[in-house]
């Protein structure tokens, strides 16, 4: 049989990813996985930068739009999911193409996760309570006591993101960094991964051209009617909750916007942060199509077809 191949396409966000995988989707009669958990929720598409309806009809993508905001969903669901949906893709196909700015999510499809046990309904409801009592930095400093190794890459932004770490913990007693996969698991394909370089300044540069697209793009609306579903933790994200600030009249509009483009400045700097420990990943500039097609070619010596030579 010929070898599978799982390329993995990573970089901060605003760093070209969608369009890259693109080609190399094309190059490899590859499809896509997303693995941008925020792109999942089918409500969102401007603020998440979805692929567009153009981008969507070149290449096949999986991962996108899958859910809904109100769906309960996490990386443990997702690495399932996906080593299922390859299952079945790689009888017909060889290679397929990942990507997306989800760290923790990247890392579960290829190191694996450790069995998480179940969380009792008190737990859950002590921790659900914490976050509405005391607010997002309560779970922000009581991760950071509790797991400081998960807090040097998790999303501080993202509340369900800790307020599962603190379930574990609470649940276990042990820090929910210690049921990631410290070895990698065993997987019936080949992963190569690759990861888009940016200069610092230039890569601010396009965040802030972005989210001003974005605006233009009809961002506002698009938090305007998940508006009223704003307590799910699903939309406690970059983009949507500054806006939700602007329309419960805690700030102007102008202010949200700058708030939008800090807060996915320092979102792209722990995206940076988690790909730099990881010595695997091959890194290339967003001109260096080529180079990364060729390279790819020469670690699992793939030809056009998806075929192996």
């Amino acid at each position: 049989m010929a070898k599978k191949y799982l390329i993995v396409l990573a970089g901060p966000t605003a760093s070209g990813k969608t369009a890259t995988a693109i080609k190399l989707a094309k190059a490899f009669d590859a499809e896509i996985i997303s693995a941008d958990s925020r792109q999942f929720y089918k409500e969102l598409s401007i603020g998440t930068a979805a692929p567009t309806a153009e981008e969507l009809a070149q290449v096949k993508h999986h991962f996108v739009h899958n859910l809904s905001i109100e769906d309960k969903y996490d990386v443990a669901d997702y690495e399932k999911d996906v080593l299922s949906y390859l299952n079945e893709y790689f009888k017909t196909k060889n290679v397929a193409i990942m990507t997306g700015g989800s760290g923790l999510f990247i890392d579960a499809v290829c190191n694996g996760l450790d069995a998480i046990p179940d969380i009792s309904e008190e737990i859950r409801n002590r921790v659900t309570k914490m976050l509405e009592i005391d607010g997002l930095e309560t779970l922000q400093k009581e991760v950071e006591r509790v797991d400081p190794e998960y807090f040097q890459i998790v999303d501080k932004q993202n509340p369900r993101r800790l307020q599962r770490a603190l379930e574990v913990f609470y649940q276990t007693g042990k820090p929910y960094s210690t049921f990631r996969q410290k070895n990698a698991a065993e997987r019936d394909f080949d992963i190569i991964k690759v990861a888009l370089l940016w200069d610092r300044t230039a890569l601010i540069n396009r965040i802030n051209a972005r989210v001003e697209a974005m605006m233009a793009q009809g961002l506002l609306d698009e938090v305007k009617s998940v508006y009223p579903k704003r307590h799910l933790n699903s939309l406690n994200t970059v983009g949507y909750k500054e806006l939700f600030g602007y329309l419960d009249g805690k700030c102007t509009l102008e202010q949200a916007v700058e708030q939008i483009k800090i807060n996915t400045r320092q979102y792209a700097k722990r995206q940076m942060t988690w790909l730099r420990k990881n010595n695997d990943y091959q890194w290339f500039t967003i001109d260096e199509v080529d180079e990364i097609i060729k390279s790819c070619r020469d670690k699992a010596c793939i030809v056009r077809t998806g075929g192996e030579k």
